[in-house]
């Protein structure tokens, strides 16, 4: 069973309730851009997902045949409850490594640009993660933890994380000891010094205590969220690519054969001595943080957000389509939304291209949706092109009112 899937809309029904507590709180945890930010890397997070992750199902299933020390039923609850306790000690160590070590920071580092701090954080995850997670869960393989269990503590795994991304909640007695809770997670998720590399556990913090990375949430040095080398960029792809961007740069850089391979695999931080002293780094001031930010006028903003909302339905159509349509049409898919969302992100930047390259979004639609059923993606009738041209008339229209504040900005 797909629980992400049936708890999306209860994800967007809790944003919701946050947004309507900050109103009544008189406080502001959100950001239009920001959060559209997190939000985009999200869905692009579930659409690559659905392409890329054949990956950790193979590997599991191969190791669960080949390697298994055990066979164990899925028809038992303490099966059940086996591998929901070790699949998150194994995520335990997955997360921790994603934050000591440079490759593996590189995928995770995206749920960590956020400089705010509330549950559309939570939806902000990396799309490469893939890549190199898999290796973690081998555990639960070799003790024969069968896959549909696997796949299902994963999901409530995940789960259980997304209500620990809000400031509303303070800190609940007892649970702080045995639980992530929001108190010690959002301590995971700051910059300050003292919170740094803590708090990786998934549902359960008793790791953290007894592995030695535990701090917790001090209310005479609360939290400064974010990166220490910042994102400055709204755009969805450069956030998943920004740090290995880095790490390949250093590696072309540096003139030391060894130093080109290992520089993915040191400590998270690590240069090569020649490179850190051609092009040294400065480290951020906390005392001087500054929340980056780009103003853009209202009918920008609603402009993109209803954008962003079309982008979202078609992440969701995938989503809810993915077991059943081929690779080409999920391929056809995840082209169509990763480049609208890069879209969005240049527009939430203020480009001063952002007009040219929207509109040049809007006419791709047309060719795209004539290629959609030539690869299965979905039949199209006379009323999906109505629907689509309304929509292509709409949003140039709605482009054109708002174009005068896109230059304006963007050239101030």
């Amino acid at each position: 069973m797909n629980f992400i899937l049936y708890a999306v809309p209860f994800f967007f029904v809790l944003i919701a309730v946050e947004l309507l507590t900050d109103r009544w709180r008189k406080v502001n945890t959100y950001r239009l851009s920001d959060s559209i930010n997190s939000l985009s890397t999200g869905v692009l997070s579930t659409t690559t997902g659905l392409l890329t992750k054949g990956v950790g199902l193979m590997t599991y299933a191969f190791a669960l045949d080949h390697l298994a020390l055990l066979r164990l039923s899925p028809d038992s609850v303490w099966v059940w409850v086996f591998a929901f306790v070790l699949y998150d000690l194994c995520y335990y160590w997955l997360h921790r490594m994603g934050h000591e070590r440079n490759v593996l920071w590189a995928a995770h580092c995206v749920h960590h640009q956020s400089e705010d701090y509330n549950l559309s954080t939570a939806l902000r995850q990396t799309s490469t993660g893939f890549l190199l997670s898999w290796i973690f869960y081998l555990p639960l393989a070799l003790v024969g933890v069968p896959l549909l269990v696997f796949i299902s503590v994963a999901a409530l795994n995940l789960l259980y994380q997304f209500w620990v991304h809000t400031r509303h909640i303070p800190k609940l007695g007892w649970l702080e000891w045995v639980f992530v809770t929001p108190s010690n997670h959002r301590a995971h998720h700051a910059q300050n010094a003292i919170y740094m590399d803590r708090n990786y556990g998934g549902v359960f913090i008793v790791w953290d205590r007894l592995f030695g990375s535990f701090q917790e949430e001090l209310d005479s040095d609360p939290p400064i969220f974010g990166v220490t080398t910042p994102l400055a960029s709204w755009n969805p792809l450069w956030a998943n690519l920004q740090f290995y961007a880095q790490l390949a740069a250093d590696a072309r850089r540096t003139e030391q054969g060894w130093d080109k391979l290992r520089i993915w695999f040191m400590r998270t931080g690590w240069r090569p001595a020649d490179v850190a002293a051609k092009y040294p780094t400065t480290q951020s001031d906390l005392s001087q943080f500054r929340k980056f930010e780009i103003p853009l006028s209202p009918s920008q903003q609603v402009y993109i957000a209803l954008q962003f909302v079309v982008h979202a339905a078609l992440g969701s159509y995938l989503l809810n389509m993915g077991d059943s349509l081929s690779v080409p049409a999920l391929v056809l898919g995840w082209v169509w939304v990763a480049f609208g969302l890069f879209v969005l992100g240049v527009a939430l930047e203020n480009r001063p291209w952002a007009i040219k390259l929207e509109s040049a979004r809007l006419a791709l639609n047309i060719p795209l949706m004539g290629l959609a059923p030539m690869v299965g993606m979905w039949s199209v009738s006379s009323l999906g092109w109505v629907a689509l041209l309304t929509y292509v008339l709409l949003s140039a229209m709605g482009l054109y009112c708002a174009r005068g504040h896109f230059i304006r900005l963007a050239g101030s």
